[in-house]
């Protein structure tokens, strides 16, 4: 009888004691979820705080008449590097590529060239200031709500600069960053890292030189005719001497300095700090620290014939500053910190973990495939 009591006494203890870890578990769990909501928004606030400076209850006021930052250039022209570098420094805020801004632009050039689409709009009363103003609040509404806020915003879509001129127009506070780069050098990282360009025919060097000519003509025309507002930086002189061009870059832009921009690497994913997209064929790149891995990998890979032809196929070679007969270029001596970046990349860094969490096992670099004027330089920090 009083064995039968302990037992039920037991099981009776075993079925409370469960329906207690059940409660526990359950309030924990709602605990947690209330916890999270309540702390994305107060992240959320704290990034803006980092990048503005504000009250977090204060809202963020944007309008034209923002000191907006606009980079492009030709594709694999180093704009992703460029504004990795400039979204490591605590008052600005660039992000991904939008894609839609240069489509728009685009849209907007073909309505403005067809005489007859023009004088259908204007029928309608969509004169050239509605649509400015449409086109305004449009970008402005992409630039501002696709990231945090910032002290200064930036846009960073390669081809958007096409309509320099026009967005000078519209933004009249807005600085431009023509990001310039051997086209050979572009070109072959197109074709390479198979990175689709419409109207580029990846399977033609010489096609896609041509295009690379046209496209670069157009930007830097429109760059050097709003001077006081567009800054053409040279991707090998980036990448050679950081520090010269960002300083360069920032009182260009009234941004007070800060080292941050010399190791955007370190800020990737961090609140405030670099943000990469999963998609864009630069982010295994930019990942790393600044270095001199993708200047001449260009070297031996073009036709003989295109070779031959190069002043003749892209004349704006000559026209930036590039000898369109060097195989291999001499782009320069790097600096200390790009010697030793390099060394790091070449030796001791086998792979990199990136923001999204996608491991990128990048081969180290071919001694080989650097510019051979570079390589004596290396010779004082790494023994060959």
């Amino acid at each position: 009888m009083i064995g039968k009591l302990k037992q039920n006494l037991l099981v009776a203890c075993l079925v409370i004691s469960s329906v207690t870890v059940f409660y526990l578990g359950r309030h924990a769990m709602e605990c947690h979820h209330r916890i999270e909501e309540r702390s994305s928004p107060l992240v959320s606030s704290l990034r803006t705080t980092l990048r503005t400076g504000q009250n977090l209850s204060t809202p963020f006021i944007y309008n034209k008449d923002m000191p907006l930052i606009f980079i492009g250039g030709v594709p694999r022209s180093g704009t992703t590097l460029m504004r990795a570098m400039l979204d490591a420094h605590p008052d600005v805020r660039c992000g991904e590529e939008t894609r839609v801004i240069p489509r728009i632009l685009a849209m907007k050039q073909m309505w403005s060239r067809s005489g007859r689409e023009k004088m259908r709009l204007d029928e309608a009363g969509v004169t050239d200031e509605v649509l400015d103003s449409a086109m305004q609040a449009f970008l402005l509404e992409i630039i501002v709500k696709h990231g945090e806020p910032a002290n200064y915003l930036c846009n960073k879509d390669p081809f958007a600069l096409k309509s320099l001129t026009y967005l000078a127009k519209i933004f009249p506070h807005a600085k431009f960053i023509l990001m310039i780069r051997d086209g050979r050098a572009s070109v072959h990282s197109m074709i390479s890292r198979k990175v689709t360009i419409a109207g580029f025919d990846l399977s033609s060097y010489r096609d896609c030189l041509t295009k690379w000519n046209r496209a670069i003509e157009t930007m830097y025309t429109q760059c050097l005719e709003a001077a006081d507002k567009c800054l053409p930086v040279h991707y090998e002189q980036l990448v050679l001497h950081p520090e010269k061009w960002m300083r360069t870059l920032l009182k260009f832009l009234n941004i007070p300095w800060n080292d941050a921009v010399l190791h955007h690497e370190e800020l990737i994913g961090k609140a405030g700090g670099v943000s990469l997209s999963k998609v864009e064929r630069s982010t295994d790149q930019v990942i790393k620290p600044v270095n001199v891995e993708a200047l001449s990998k260009w070297v031996g890979k073009i036709p003989p014939d295109v070779l031959r032809d190069m002043p003749v196929i892209v004349p704006m070679l000559a026209r930036l500053g590039y000898d369109p007969h060097a195989n291999p270029p001499n782009y320069g001596r790097p600096d200390p910190l790009v010697l030793d970046n390099t060394r790091r990349v070449i030796y001791r860094v086998p792979h990199y973990l990136d923001e999204v969490g996608v491991l990128y096992k990048g081969p180290y670099i071919d001694w080989h495939s650097l510019n051979p004027s570079l390589h004596h330089h290396f010779s004082e920090v790494i023994d060959c």
